[in-house]
């Protein structure tokens, strides 16, 4: 049987995935689930923390909650797509 590069056991990493959420079960069940398959997680729970993250080092994959207090997942893309280097993310 061969095995692919989607195996648990495998180490190598995969990517750098930012996940945003505010609620903290959510953040922990996804973490959780993405570090066991050896990719590199961030966790920001809020907009305004996600994108100081985004700035700061853009990762490979957003994982993005739309219904956030302050500011909801949809501002967060405008102003990800505002950014020149960021709006890469579709």
């Amino acid at each position: 049987m061969e095995t692919t590069g989607d195996s648990v056991g495998d180490n190598s990493n995969k990517g750098d995935i930012l996940i945003v959420d505010d609620n903290p079960v959510n953040l922990n069940l996804l973490s959780s689930m993405l570090t066991e398959r050896n990719y590199r997680i961030r966790v920001a729970t809020s907009g305004r923390r996600a994108l100081s993250g985004a700035q700061l080092s853009a990762p490979d994959l957003i994982m993005l909650d739309i219904n956030m207090p302050e500011m909801d997942g949809y501002e967060v893309c405008r102003q990800l797509k505002a950014e020149r280097r960021l709006k890469i993310f579709p």
